[in-house]
């Protein structure tokens, strides 16, 4: 029979037909549903975190796990009727009006969910006005903004201050990050923190919840 462990290593190799596989089998073995995602799933997602960071693994082998993880969920998913799913909390995510950089958020979002958070994708060229939207929709604990471009990066301050506006700060923590973020930048423009990568803002994302 398949192991969790198997799931995991499967993950941890990017297999997306053999997550795939053995995720059916787990399943029609009578597996609990949460036991799949946390043991076999996550679990793998959460070495492949610690590889990228560590510079042992790469965007496009980590895309190819986080694929994998994926659909290994998305079979899961239909079987949690009724069970609680347990998360650290929401995080929204978005890059910022007029940047077209998806990849680097990707991640970000992929890392996170494996984390333990439930994500909400905004896409690309999210307007200050839109992510104000999202938190009052979402109610998330965490924001996530991100910019490729120096062109791009003044509009971070943009919707921090539309946030602001709206009575909305208090309610959300706020982390930013992309090519030419800094720490400095986002202590100067009053975001809760910064991550350089991924794997970084994943870590940063449960620090901020008191669950890392």
């Amino acid at each position: 029979m398949a192991t969790l462990q198997e799931l995991a290593n499967s993950v941890i190799e990017g297999d997306v037909e053999r997550v795939k596989e053995l995720t059916q089998e787990l399943l029609q073995a009578g597996v609990d549903p949460l036991e799949i995602i946390d043991k076999g799933l996550i679990a793998g997602m959460d070495v492949v975190g610690t590889r990228f960071k560590a510079g042992e693994m790469f965007v496009p082998e980590v895309l190819m796990c986080a694929k994998a993880m994926a659909e290994g969920t998305s079979l899961v998913k239909p079987h949690l009727a009724g069970k609680e799913l347990k998360t650290h909390g929401t995080f929204v995510i978005g890059t910022v009006k007029n940047d077209l950089h998806d990849i680097g958020k990707n991640l970000v979002s992929m890392m996170v969910e494996s984390a333990g958070f439930t994500v909400i994708n905004l896409g690309v060229d999210v307007s200050p006005e839109a992510f104000v939207k999202a938190i009052q929709e979402h109610k998330p604990d965490i924001l996530g903004m991100s910019a490729l471009l120096t062109t791009t990066l003044p509009y971070m301050k943009e919707t921090i201050e539309a946030i602001k506006e709206a009575g909305l700060r208090d309610s959300v923590k706020i982390i930013i990050g992309g090519a030419p973020v800094t720490q400095e930048y986002a202590d100067q423009i009053g975001a809760d923190g910064y991550a350089p990568d991924a794997g970084a803002a994943a870590e940063l994302c449960k620090k901020l919840v008191g669950a890392a």
